[in-house]
């Protein structure tokens, strides 16, 4: 096993999939496995939610992407998992009292994980969340982060 030092993995997965709706039961299963693997089953409920909705995000919304990256590296504190596409526009939460059975996903990763964001790539954006792998911890911190310009 790595030593961790400053927050830098030490267990990753990154993965590229095509950007079809299999690819989101792919990337469910993936994440099953490798927190079995690591150790962190107690974590696989969450995280396998976080995992369905962002890929089903990138799938249905990511304009000229072909290809999305599902990138899960944990520390000895957090699982932060990171999808990547190459559409520049960012997600837009939904408000609370718009009417609607679908586009409510960050307010259910807001209720699970211990802060998530946006972040621009060099050639789109990363939407990310982290768990803290210790119990106790409490979700709902957005920390999305502003694009430059």
């Amino acid at each position: 096993m790595e030593a961790n030092t400053a927050g830098r993995p030490w267990r990753r997965l990154l993965m590229t999939l095509p950007a079809s709706s299999e690819s989101v039961r792919t990337g469910r299963h993936a994440t099953r496995v490798v927190l079995s693997a690591w150790q962190l089953s107690h974590l696989e409920e969450n995280a396998v939610l976080v995992v369905s909705e962002l890929l089903t995000n990138a799938v249905r919304h990511a304009r000229d992407t072909n290809a999305i990256e599902l990138d899960l590296h944990a520390t000895r504190a957090w699982l932060r998992i990171e999808i990547q596409d190459r559409d520049r526009q960012w997600p837009r939460p939904r408000v609370l009292d718009e009417l609607g059975e679908s586009g409510f996903g960050f307010v259910l990763i807001d209720a699970l994980v211990a802060k998530w964001g946006v972040r621009e790539t060099e050639t789109g954006k990363a939407v990310w969340a982290e768990l803290d792998i210790q119990p106790g911890s409490e979700p709902g911190q957005a920390a999305i982060a502003r694009p430059a310009g």
